[in-house]
């Protein structure tokens, strides 16, 4: 969905510009929830025990990630094998060999210290981690319009200084990570095999249409139309 560079000032123009934003508000709502935001937290890089360099190394790859049913069926599309795992059990998990694999942004994978039992780690940039700051509906409706739209400015506003921050905490703790394993290898997926698991990717839209209920279809349609949106209007090719 995602370029793979900027992704902060596409989420800023977005929550600026976009019809996004308002859809997913009138869906939290409907869960008495208000989203103020939208934010980039990183990308997910996959740490495993062998070296993942195309879509074929990936194929039959015992991988846990967060319990999402796109997630699920997302890496599924990639050819791995998606195996549920409570968040605690996966250090375990990966020292004992039940999975070969985990999905986590580089600070989560530095504090819970999954380094100490994987080899490599790969970037896709097929799935940024996205951080939506989120209000009870009640308390904000409640609120002056004016602390409101403050409210909304600030987490806003906040899109790329947030986006910079934690584009330095992960490469420090990158750093942190290579500083106590030597031999671990980080590395990104080339542009030829990043598009090919982007058209994997693709497979997975008729999917979240299907399950994603009333307005699925309004709301992907938005965030597919608001990020090309913004590429033009940032110049991103």
């Amino acid at each position: 969905l995602f370029p793979p560079e900027r992704v902060p000032e596409i989420l800023d123009w977005m929550a600026r510009n976009g019809k996004f934003l308002p859809l997913l508000e009138q869906a939290f709502r409907e869960r008495g929830l208000v989203p103020l935001s939208i934010m980039f937290e990183g990308w997910q890089w996959i740490s495993s025990n062998k070296e993942i360099k195309s879509p074929g190394d990936i194929k039959g790859v015992k991988l846990r990630l967060m319990s999402s049913k796109m997630l699920v069926e997302n890496y599924k599309a990639f050819g791995a094998s998606p195996t549920p795992m409570t968040y605690g059990e996966v250090y375990s998990g990966l020292q004992m060999g039940l999975i070969d694999a985990q999905v986590n942004p580089l600070f989560a994978a530095y504090s819970m210290k999954f380094y100490e039992v994987q080899d490599y780690f790969v970037l896709l940039k097929s799935e940024p981690f996205i951080g939506i700051p989120t209000v009870n509906q009640q308390f904000f409706d409640r609120l002056p319009k004016n602390v409101q739209e403050e409210m909304r400015r600030f987490w806003i506003d906040a899109i790329i200084p947030a986006g910079r921050w934690i584009d330095e905490r992960n490469a420090a703790d990158m750093k942190k990570m290579k500083a106590a394993k030597p031999s671990l290898k980080f590395r990104v997926i080339d542009n030829k095999n990043m598009k090919k698991f982007t058209l994997q990717a693709k497979t997975v839209y008729p999917l979240y249409r299907e399950i994603g209920g009333d307005g699925a279809n309004e709301i992907l349609d938005a965030l597919l139309s608001d990020i090309e949106k913004a590429k033009k209007a940032l110049g991103i090719n």
